[in-house]
């Protein structure tokens, strides 16, 4: 049994993703913290807030290491929630807002959820999924950034921000379970990665480091709080380090490209699709970027094309590239303002608090310019798949996480992520990186978008296939676009068809959804 020193010093020692708030709260305690439409808090008000949510979860029923999905838009509620959990020692599961109700309801039985927090838009489905028999008990309605919390739910988060504010003391160790968050891959079903709270901090430090983060930034957080680039990349480390955070649940190019001025944010991140359609949008010249000097990435590679035009445009600009996935907490390389066009394409080199190689099947390190698989080692790492013994044991094989992506290696260690190993195109017998012919495309100044994908084909068995959005304005045919392709790749890499729409599908956080494409046209 633990003596009551022993106990006293490691609470002394106690370094949570809840005790980081606190300790901003100390340092800064009237500097504004959150601003979501109406609401604007200071980080004492933030954390008081946080504790009134943390107990009156603890005098209902939730206790460490119960399990409360989320299922919301961007607010400030869905903030406070997150570190309320953290501080009682809950796991948090947040869900993508996307999913429909049997969806919903396999994420909230396989995690043995206790308690479903719901914005606004989401009482209907979350009210469906937990009639279907699920492991919920209670639920609890989450304000959106514009709109209290329903009533139809059997708590109320305005209800629960009242009575006592103090910190709580309770004994967590870091090495606890902070969030299981599910990977929606390829897979039949999601599996959810679990996350102490010593991999995430560790991650925050990783992005704080490599991607020059400060207290005096002013953040934007418009991608989906679900999302562990949004919630763990930028919301954590903003609050980590005292920023003030400006968060949205609208990322619309014109709210964006309005709150980029109007509160004067220095610093952003968003998908290359998002970054693209600032770009097009009629307010973009007519924004004040005076203080955007930030710029962060991910989900895919920034297009040359578009680097260029954002240098051309927002010369004061400096931007990063944040390679990773949720299992990493999810930033594993970085490749930073100074390599953009240097390295253009590149993932860059790994974190400060991760190891990355590019191995062969025998776990040897590839040669310089051959393809291999990401594998890393890291405390950032999950700590394997929930109740998933089979795919944990899988994914590190050999003592290093297996990324399931294929990558490049060149002689200074920035790597190039050529495609994930499920989604690389086999077309005649030879591989396609769908990236290259990209690239190539994205050079063609008609092109706003592009997606290449696999399509059945009788003869190839797989034909390369491009998915083109055009400027407006601007035209080109099928035979420009092959004709371009031949002139910059090989025979076998260019698209053997291509297909125009008026937009192309993504997710809330605006990664490009491929096989959405690919199961339309594959018809």
């Amino acid at each position: 049994m633990q003596s009551d020193l022993e106990s006293e010093i490691q609470f002394a020692r106690q370094h949570n993703i809840g005790d980081i708030l606190r300790r901003s709260a100390m340092r800064f305690p009237d500097k504004t913290a959150i601003i979501c439409g109406p609401t604007e808090w200071t980080y004492n008000a933030f954390d008081n807030a946080c504790n009134q949510l943390a107990r009156h979860l603890l005098a209902n029923g939730i206790s460490a290491g119960d399990k409360i999905a989320v299922i919301a838009r961007n607010s400030h509620g869905f903030a406070t929630i997150r570190f309320a959990l953290a501080r009682i020692g809950a796991v948090l599961v947040p869900i993508n807002f996307m999913l429909n109700a049997n969806e919903v309801r396999y994420i909230l039985n396989s995690s043995r959820s206790k308690m479903l927090a719901l914005g606004p838009e989401f009482i209907d489905v979350g009210l469906e999924a937990i009639s279907r028999d699920t492991t919920i008990e209670t639920t609890l309605g989450l304000p959106s950034e514009h709109q209290s919390s329903s009533i139809k739910t059997d708590l109320c988060f305005e209800g629960l921000l009242t009575g006592d504010s103090t910190a709580l003391e309770i004994h967590l160790n870091d090495r606890s379970l902070a969030q299981i968050v599910y990977t929606s891959g390829t897979e039949a079903m999601p599996k959810g990665a679990m996350l102490t709270h010593s991999a995430v901090l560790w991650q925050y430090t990783s992005c704080i480091i490599d991607g020059e983060m400060t207290s005096s930034d002013v953040m934007l957080h418009a991608l989906p709080l679900y999302h562990c680039a949004q919630l763990d990349v930028f919301l954590g480390p903003a609050i980590y380090l005292g920023m003030t955070s400006i968060i949205t649940s609208d990322p619309s190019p014109d709210n964006i490209l309005s709150l980029l001025e109007k509160r004067q944010i220095s610093s952003f991140f968003a998908p290359p699709s998002v970054w693209i359609s600032l770009l097009r949008s009629p307010l973009f010249d007519k924004t004040d970027f005076q203080k955007l000097e930030k710029g962060y990435y991910g989900a895919s590679i920034m297009p040359v094309e578009i680097l260029t035009e954002l240098q051309q445009r927002l010369p004061k600009l400096r931007l990063w590239n944040l390679y990773g996935q949720t299992e990493m907490a999810p930033v594993a390389t970085v490749l930073k303002p100074e390599d953009q066009f240097r390295k253009a394409g590149s993932a860059g080199t790994a974190a400060i608090n991760v190891e990355t190689r590019i191995v062969n099947d025998d776990m040897l390190d590839v040669e310089i310019g051959e393809i291999g698989e990401i594998v890393h080692r890291s405390p950032q790492l999950l700590t394997g798949y929930f109740e998933d013994p089979e795919r944990t044991a899988e994914a590190f094989e050999g003592g290093w996480f297996h990324s399931g992506d294929l990558a490049t290696i060149d002689e200074e260690g920035h790597i190039t992520v050529v495609d994930r190993k499920k989604d690389m195109i086999n077309t005649g017998g030879e591989n396609v990186a769908s990236r290259e012919v990209e690239e190539c495309i994205y050079l063609m100044p008609e092109i706003s978008e592009v997606a290449v994908i696999a399509l059945p084909h009788p003869q190839w068995i797989e034909a390369v296939t491009a998915v083109i959005t055009v400027k407006e304005g601007q035209n080109t045919t099928e035979e420009a676009v092959i004709k371009h392709c031949r002139e910059h790749l090989a025979g076998y890499k260019t698209p053997k068809r291509v297909i125009f729409q008026q937009s192309l599908p993504k997710n809330p956080s605006g990664k490009l959804l491929k096989r959405e494409l690919r199961a339309s046209f594959a018809k």
